[in-house]
């Protein structure tokens, strides 16, 4: 069970000297196109928009493919609604490219478990590869950490031969302390990834989160043997910003989880910003 001993007391205003420090050995856009091609092997090329339809997610999965036939690696996965893992499976079969799929309640994660966890069944059913859930901010405020755990848990077992990210929303914990607890809570309940956001949100992705949720990763990673991946998501459509993350995970974690069964970017932006720069 998780002890919350891992990074106690921490706060943004212990961590922003370290941030600083990681990113000034961020290197210029103007000389990263090795890496900023890297970076498509780490994308969830994703749309979450309730005007999306079958045709625009078939474009959305033409798109990912077209990366590939361009020279660049292929997106790790899109991510997109429920409802559309048919066509996205279709449209993407014979490419390495997954299909993600945001489950349980997404993006609130204000529903009954049972409501979540027929919504993770749904989007198995259907032949999602990898399934983005979130948390409920709110239980997490009320200190209900057990009922966060039992739920991460519960989903944990119905998504057991799938990849399993847990959204924390970090704009909405508040706190580093709490991004901490969180991240914790949700390893320890048998997530493979842990990611910052759902994008709907404002502040979405930030360094700050990301630098704690990579230290979480990192002692756990020390006490168990067991490697967590790390997903930043939301608003990250500057290549200088993509930059940064990688360099987070690069200095904190270590190369080795430069990959894409380790580190995702959900991006849509991002990737139309990068092939003005790489090709």
């Amino acid at each position: 069970m998780y002890s919350f001993s891992l990074l106690s007391g921490i706060s943004f205003d212990t961590i922003q000297d370290e941030i600083r420090f990681i990113l000034e050995k961020r290197p210029p856009v103007a000389e990263s196109g090795t890496v900023l091609k890297q970076v498509f092997s780490f994308m969830d090329f994703t749309s979450l928009e309730g005007s999306d339809t079958h045709a625009k997610i078939k474009a959305l999965c033409e798109k990912a493919i077209s990366f590939g036939e361009k020279g660049l690696p292929y997106p790790a996965a899109v991510c997109i609604y429920p409802p559309f893992i048919g066509t996205a499976k279709s449209t993407l079969r014979g490419t390495p490219i997954k299909v993600a799929t945001t489950a349980a309640a997404f993006p609130s994660g204000q529903m009954p478990l049972s409501v979540k966890l027929a919504e993770i069944r749904y989007a198995v059913s259907e032949g999602a590869d990898e399934i983005d859930v979130v948390i409920s901010r709110g239980t997490f405020l009320e200190r209900e950490y057990n009922q966060i755990y039992r739920e991460i848990d519960a989903m944990r077992d119905v998504t057991k031969h799938h990849l399993l990210k847990v959204i924390l929303e970090t704009g909405e914990l508040l706190t580093a302390e709490n991004i901490a607890k969180a991240s914790e809570i949700a390893i320890e309940a048998g997530a493979d990834f842990i990611k910052t956001s759902t994008g709907k949100i404002t502040p979405a992705a930030t360094e700050e989160a990301v630098f704690v949720m990579l230290k979480v990763i990192g002692e756990y990673y020390r006490k168990t043997g067991k490697k967590i991946g790390i997903k930043s998501a939301g608003g990250i459509s500057d290549p200088e910003k993509a930059l940064g993350y990688h360099c987070l995970v690069k200095e904190i974690l270590g190369e080795e989880w430069l990959t894409p069964e380790l580190f995702r970017i959900g991006a849509s932006r991002l990737a139309d910003r990068i092939i003005e720069i790489v090709l």
